[in-house]
């Protein structure tokens, strides 16, 4: 017989050690799920234990040119349903397609086949046909249509296999299904120390309804999942199937559960902070029979001390809280203080941690030693697998990694990377005084200086470099590209005296359409860094940009002289470094206009380092700048305007050019100058020319020069600055006032 088990996606190889373990000798693969031939019993037994798989079912036929519904019809009506059913039985069709270009509607097929086998029926038995059962039939038969190649399958586990029975009907919010925690647990290194007699210490201190740890009691106790299922199996009403046969292998399974339990040293451990949750999944604990191997308590993980630790050693597997069931800014903390008890109160355990918020696991300040994913009702997670060290294994570690960095450091530079060493070393004798005198502790120390080593390379607080590869042309060798990269990345680590695993790489191209600003990485790891006088967030892995552009320093500073008593307008704010100028050099209120939430969330969070106000006088608005310009009519005494040199952001029914489109976005600002108000309006395209018009219709001076920068003196063109402001036209008739043109 050949048998089909279905299973959450990526969780395939897991099902098919399944298959093996119920004595299939040919498993095969397939994308949905596990295909594996076996004997009636074969499948009985992989009910039996399956932990991962969702569903068996057993095929019964194959067509493989069915090209319409009239011929599936056809199909299903030629075959010897008599062998599995007569009129006294119920029957239920379901039916599954994949590209198949002859059936549009899946319920519809399902229908022909349930009237093909009705049709049968009433022919082999004298016009009397089995009834339809849609809740609880004696048999299902299912159907997959691919193309034009249609499998018949008789469902052989009826209901879903993760339906173990010992769930409550007032179960926790957010519930982990029980085959994706027993997926979860056999991704841990726990699973190693199952075959022992005394396996590992377990642990799950935000059990919720206690499904991983009950999964972790029946797989350590050797519990086979069958043997608390409270419902048949769909295989038991099926021809062929042994009464007989099925309880001597209900007895085994019993049997080797019992010696489990009553040979093996198993500790197990489950805790949460809400007392009602701890209650559900005792009482689910006691259902599954596995109440005595869990020990369960109301604790606050985040709260745990070293008394609170069961054992020098152990595993940790666990679910916390994440997405919609806690706010951003909780779930950080929450992350952050996960880490953190981690490595103070578990040194020497190995724990993993399943989350659909990927981006919080950077949080937890660790890295993890590999990965997996699943999917948890449509959520797509990660499991994070890491290992604690010790104090003595830290320290181990540490000093293997200075000592690397000793022999690195000694060892003899190559050609190329000696001239780059030597370069970044004469630019920074020049300008580390000039920086140190102003209070810059973050500049540009190299910018493609030697052309074919063409890079920009951002020294910041002395304590980490960004190094933004310009991408080489086609016709340079990969191999030497790469060789170019590793010399500016040994010689910038020489020079400057920080280490490479503070030395981040970015490639820098030509970012246009979908591309522009895509995010690189999801470490959410931020640091803070300094700049005229205020304090700010910097991103080294997850953007092509850090958050902060460094040639528009001098530009900012002019912001906080100009700011004072001043009504102030950012547009395309980035990450609001403008605002915090503008505030800083007294601005009675700043509004900050752009399109991206994730870029204005940085904004605030900017805002709130400093101790400035995010709720009265400094105002946030997520916008397409040139809409939102035209729809609001309020005045600004002070405008800066920095946008991208190209957008083709979601929402835009058109891109923006900063050279095709500067009249039209100048204009729409310069609306909202106030009388003597400045435009400040800056772009980084090199090639970028002010257009005739401008010039024409208001007055407009080049700051260009005094708004480059020490570090940025030999970058080229890196942007162009303008101040703009309205002209006053002027009626000679004395008696009337002068009006704003």
């Amino acid at each position: 017989m050949i048998f089909f088990a279905a299973c959450a996606a990526n969780q395939g190889d897991l099902v098919a050690e399944e298959a093996r373990n119920a004595g299939s000798g040919d498993v095969r693969m397939t994308a949905s799920g596990v295909e594996f031939e076996g004997s009636f019993e074969t499948g009985m037994r992989f009910c039996l234990n399956a932990r991962v798989a969702s569903r068996l079912l057993m095929a019964l036929y194959i067509d493989e040119d069915t090209r319409s519904d009239d011929e599936l019809y056809e199909s299903t009506l030629a075959l010897p349903w008599e062998e599995w059913l007569n009129p006294e039985k119920t029957l239920k069709v379901t039916c599954t397609t994949q590209n198949c270009r002859w059936i549009n509607n899946s319920h519809y097929a399902a229908l022909r086949v349930k009237d093909a086998i009705c049709d049968r029926m009433k022919e082999k038995f004298d016009g009397v046909r089995p009834d339809v059962n849609t809740e609880n039939p004696d048999i299902t038969f299912h159907v997959h249509v691919h193309g034009d190649v249609v499998r018949w399958y008789a469902d052989f586990s009826g209901e879903a296999l993760h339906m173990r029975g010992y769930r409550l009907p007032d179960q926790t919010d957010a519930l982990l299904k029980e085959h994706l925690a027993a997926a979860l647990i056999l991704r841990s290194e726990w699973k190693k120390t199952l075959k022992d007699d005394n396996p590992g210490v377990f642990m799950d201190p935000f059990c919720g309804s206690g499904t991983i740890a009950i999964e972790a009691a029946l797989m350590a106790s050797d519990t086979a999942p069958g043997l608390i299922r409270k419902r048949p199996y769909a295989f038991e009403r099926l021809p062929g199937f042994d009464q007989a046969a099925w309880d001597a292998m209900k007895k085994e399974a019993e049997e080797r559960r019992q010696k489990a339990i009553d040979e093996k040293d198993i500790r197990i451990f489950a805790s949460d902070i809400s007392k009602r949750a701890v209650r559900i999944a005792e009482e689910a604990a006691r259902n599954a029979g596995v109440d005595g191997l869990i020990d369960f308590s109301v604790k606050d993980f985040t709260k745990f001390t070293e008394a609170d630790c069961p054992a020098p050693s152990g595993y940790i597997v666990t679910d916390p809280p994440y997405g919609e069931r806690m706010k951003v800014d909780d779930l950080d903390r929450l992350y952050s203080d996960i880490g953190m008890t981690l490595q103070s109160v578990f040194k020497g355990w190995k724990a993993t941690i399943l989350t659909g918020a990927s981006d919080e696991l950077s949080n937890i300040d660790m890295k993890p030693e590999r990965t997996n994913s699943l999917y948890n009702g449509g959520i797509l997670c990660q499991a994070a697998h890491y290992s604690i060290y010790t104090d003595e294994e830290r320290n181990a570690l540490i000093e293997r990694a200075k000592e690397k960095k000793r022999q690195r450091l000694e060892a003899p530079l190559s050609a190329g990377a000696e001239i780059i060493y030597q370069k970044i070393l004469k630019n920074l004798e020049t300008l580390r005084p000039k920086m140190e005198a102003e209070g810059v502790t973050c500049y540009r120390i190299y910018d493609a200086d030697i052309p074919e080593y063409a890079a920009a390379i951002d020294l910041y607080e002395n304590k980490w470099i960004n190094l933004s590869e310009y991408a080489a042309p086609d016709s340079v060798d990969p191999e030497i590209a790469e060789q170019h990269l590793n010399e500016l990345v040994y010689a910038t680590e020489r020079a400057t005296g920080i280490d490479i695993e503070n030395i981040f790489i970015k490639e820098r191209k030509s970012q246009k359409g979908k591309n522009q600003y895509n995010r690189l990485a999801t470490k959410n790891r931020f640091n803070i860094v300094r700049e005229n006088g205020l304090r700010l967030l910097v991103n080294f892995q997850d953007y092509l940009d850090t958050g902060l552009f460094l040639d528009h320093r001098p530009v900012r500073m002019m912001i906080q002289k100009m700011a004072e008593g001043k009504r102030f307008l950012n547009l395309f704010c980035y990450t609001g470094s403008a605002t915090l100028n503008a505030i800083k050099g007294g601005a009675v209120s700043t509004v900050s206009v752009d399109a991206s939430a994730t870029y204005l969330d940085w904004a605030i969070e900017n805002l709130k380092i400093n101790e400035y106000p995010t709720d009265i006088e400094n105002f946030f608005y997520k916008d397409d700048v040139i809409d939102w310009l035209w729809a609001t009519y309020d005045r600004y005494d002070l405008i800066f305007c920095d946008p991208p040199t190209f957008s083709n952001g979601k929402g835009r029914s058109t891109s923006f050019d900063v050279q095709r489109d500067q009249y039209r976005l100048i204009k729409a600002a310069a609306m909202h100058l106030a009388p003597g108000g400045v435009l400040i309006f800056s772009t980084n395209f090199r090639r970028f020319r002010l257009d005739d018009e401008i010039k024409e219709n208001y007055l407009v001076e080049d700051i260009t020069e005094e708004t480059i920068g020490d570090d940025f003196k030999n970058s080229g063109n890196i942007h162009k600055c303008y101040l703009i402001r309205n002209k006053v036209k002027v009626n000679l008739n004395r008696n009337r006032k002068p009006r704003r043109g």
